[in-house]
């Protein structure tokens, strides 16, 4: 049966999304579950060789959601897509357990320079493995792996393999430093709030490094100038009181 894990799906919105009450409101207002759920039959119906009236489905559903879900994708269990607003999976796209999509993600397919007929025959789209959460805005371009309980930034670009368990962030997306057993743990929108990467820490380091020299060497030149008896000048306002006091006398 399609919907057999109908509660499992909805109570994996309930475990990853802080804003919601109830599963009755994740089912009747959240437009995630409404696309995997509306995808669920577009892809029974690709299977089918059907494929005009999966890819008809899978418009209704676009245009219901503001998802887009190719019918062929292969999506796994309790998949959560956040917001949701956005979010395109390509053909070849694979899915895996427990993962999690925010909004403007793309899985986008990228090919070999081949004509078109022999781009159907290989695989274009990413493969995201189980655990594995995707932050908003982010572009997983071509046949690449997102590994288990691997985690891709929002905005991010990534057109490598992503290892298990590693955090990417930038353009082109890079591993950015994380604490140990990081990626075992939920991060919303994929992106570390605990962790700075270490490129950013050196150079924070470096500048209040900077900042300490500056206020000593201030302090030196003031005791050199307190040591040799120079007065601080009289401010602006001081000298034109001065000089309305000493004009020429009639």
């Amino acid at each position: 049966m399609i919907y057999k894990d109908l509660i499992e799906e909805i109570d994996a919105y309930m475990e990853r999304d802080p804003a919601v009450h109830s599963r009755l409101m994740v089912f009747v207002s959240y437009p995630g579950l409404h696309a995997v759920l509306w995808h669920r039959l577009a892809h029974w119906l690709w299977g089918g060789r059907l494929f005009i009236l999966a890819r008809l489905v899978g418009h209704f559903a676009r245009w219901v959601t503001g998802i887009e879900i190719h019918p062929a994708a292969t999506i796994g269990q309790r998949l959560v897509i956040d917001h949701g607003m956005g979010v395109v999976i390509g053909e070849t796209a694979e899915i895996g357990d427990d993962v999690t999509l925010y909004h403007g993600v793309t899985l986008g397919g990228i090919a070999p320079s081949v004509d078109s007929q022999s781009q159907k025959q290989v695989k274009r789209h990413p493969t995201l493995a189980d655990g594995s959460i995707v932050g908003s805005g982010a572009q997983v371009l071509g046949p690449v792996t997102v590994g288990r309980n691997a985690r891709v930034g929002a905005n991010a670009v990534v057109v490598k393999d992503v290892p298990d368990g590693v955090t990417v962030v930038g353009i082109p997306a890079k591993p950015a430093d994380s604490a140990p057993g990081a990626g075992d743990s939920f991060a919303a929108y994929g992106t570390p709030t605990d962790v700075t990467p270490a490129r950013e820490e050196r150079a924070i380091a470096g500048l209040l490094d900077e900042v300490s020299a500056l206020r000593r060497r201030v302090e030196e030149l003031e005791n050199e100038q307190a040591g040799r008896g120079v007065s601080t000048p009289p401010d602006a306002g001081e000298d034109a009181d001065i000089a309305e006091t000493d004009g020429p006398h009639r």
